[in-house]
Formats: C-alpha cells, sequence, structure tokens
C-alpha cells in the first residue's frame, strides 16, 4: 500500500457542536434522552448550558447522516423537555 493509499483509508472526517439550552437541566434532560442512542457513533457531553457532541466518520456522507440523525433526535428530545 502506498503513502496516498494510506492516507485515504486513515483519514476521517469530524464536526463539533454546541448547542446551547435554556439552562443546565434542560441539556441534562435532553442529553439523557438521547445518550443510548449515540453510542458508537458520536460522543457527548454537557457542560453548563450546552450539550458538546464530536462526531467522526469514514465520509463526509456518513458525517452527514449520523449530524441528520442527532439534530432530529435532539429537536424530538427538546420539545418534550421543554413541555
Amino acid at each position: 500500500m502506498d503513502r496516498m493509499e494510506s492516507n485515504r483509508m486513515s483519514s476521517r472526517v469530524k464536526c463539533a457542536l454546541l448547542l446551547e439550552f435554556a439552562s443546565h437541566e434542560e441539556a441534562l434532560h435532553v442529553h439523557r434522552s438521547i445518550e443510548l442512542d449515540n453510542q458508537g457513533y458520536l460522543s457527548t457531553k454537557v457542560e453548563g448550558t450546552a450539550i458538546l457532541a464530536d462526531i467522526s466518520a469514514e465520509s463526509l456522507n456518513s458525517l452527514l447522516h449520523t449530524l441528520d440523525d442527532f439534530l432530529a433526535c435532539v429537536g424530538v428530545a427538546e420539545k418534550i423537555v421543554s413541555k
């Protein structure tokens, strides 16, 4: 395997998100609601009133798919928590 092929195989696409909420409690509740769905695809944590998410994927398409799923889950959880 040449160097260029090796670089293509080991390259990953990464994305970091900072999602702000009205309160620390709301961020915690949303995080707890989505935490189980994240395993193996992304890592998340709560800091203050925000959820920090790091996503890493083999390709841009894979990253966008994971990001879309994650944001859809966050949106549903936020609607439920804010009621």
